[in-house]
């Protein structure tokens, strides 16, 4: 599967020209290329797809998405990561 998942924008850099942001997707955090949203900023909540944030997304959806990806056991999968990994929420 390859779905798009919500995650909320924690840290916004510049690496060699192209805006990268670390994401927190409900304790697991990617780093995630912002090149096609340029407006985002640290505290919003974005969709991502292989690496790329692709839209912006109300806190609300994000956070409702992030639990029944977590209900149904696809998050981890998602995200490449071991359950054991994951810890916390996106705050």
């Amino acid at each position: 599967m390859c779905l798009a998942v919500p995650g909320k924008v924690v840290e916004i850099r510049d690496d060699r020209g192209t805006r990268m942001a670390t994401v927190d997707f409900s304790g697991i955090r990617k780093e995630i290329c912002l090149a096609y949203l340029p407006d985002v900023e640290v505290g919003d909540y974005t969709i991502v797809h292989v690496g790329f944030a692709i839209s912006k997304l109300d806190e609300e959806s994000a956070l409702e998405t992030l639990a029944m990806f977590k209900e149904l056991g696809i998050l981890e999968e998602e995200l490449g990561v071991e359950s054991t990994e994951v810890g916390g929420t996106a705050s």
